[in-house]
């Protein structure tokens, strides 16, 4: 019985595989005057907590080819570039930036990075005096900008 159970897991494990969720193509070459500028120190917090969602610079985990995991991963993946590609700012019209801006300011206190990206990649974790650098830095594009 155990062995049947057994088998019929890994091979519906095995089968899973077929089912994979695309995530947006990265562009052959990228427009580096196009990425979201910003201070060298903000750039590097960025990089280290959200690049891996919100731009094409993904290091894809080896857990994140793996199905189910990776329906997860990629759901998160596809969701953060289409609410923010950081590579793809230049794109974006004034609104859209403004509401970014916003967005970031709002979000970085509360649930960015993910607790369940956290739980993968402790060095994405930011302090307290960190995600009040960042927020400082957009709300001066907030206001800057309008």
């Amino acid at each position: 019985m155990f062995k049947q159970i057994f088998l019929w897991g890994a091979g519906a494990l095995v089968l899973i595989q077929a089912i994979q969720i695309d995530i947006p193509e990265v562009p052959k070459k990228i427009d580096k005057s196009k990425e979201m500028p910003m201070p060298t120190e903000i750039s590097t917090l960025i990089k280290t907590s959200c690049y891996d969602c919100h731009s094409y610079e993904t290091k894809m985990p080896w857990y994140g080819n793996v199905a189910p995991i990776s329906w997860e991963v990629r759901s998160h993946i596809k969701e953060g570039r289409a609410s923010l590609n950081f590579q793809e700012w230049g794109n974006y019209d004034k609104e859209k930036k403004q509401k970014i801006y916003k967005g970031i300011a709002k979000t970085i206190n509360l649930r960015m990075p993910m607790p369940m990206y956290l739980d993968m990649h402790e060095e994405a974790d930011l302090t307290r005096a960190q995600r009040k650098q960042i927020k400082l830095w957009v709300k001066s594009y907030v206001k800057k900008e309008r």
